[in-house]
């Protein structure tokens, strides 16, 4: 992985932190938070059933989701919507790609 590239500048402008904001940022002034592990779930979709209905369920059984084919998946980092994207087919194993990052009000 290349640590040198440029990250974007999210507190732009002078702020009074005692912080340089006219050098540019790098992924290497991230490296204190490299090794925090995190949780990243893509969710296909969702459905709603009781218990007896889940009870129920044989193998080969088929759960009718939310979405359609095509659709953009939502990708959940520490259970925070971060992203949407797409499934992809890796050497033989599924994966996700990213389509659209999701702003978030904190």
């Amino acid at each position: 992985m290349n640590n040198d590239l440029p990250l974007p500048d999210f507190d732009a402008g002078a702020g009074g932190d005692g912080l340089d904001h006219d050098t540019p940022k790098t992924a290497n002034d991230l490296e204190a938070v490299f090794d925090v592990p995190v949780s990243v779930s893509a969710v296909l979709g969702r459905t709603k059933l009781d218990v007896g209905g889940l009870m129920n369920l044989k193998p080969g059984a088929v759960l009718e989701l939310d979405r359609r084919v095509g659709e953009a998946i939502d990708i959940y980092v520490n259970d925070r919507l971060v992203a949407r994207g797409e499934v992809v087919l890796v050497e033989e194993k599924l994966g996700v790609t990213m389509t659209e990052i999701i702003k978030s009000e904190r």
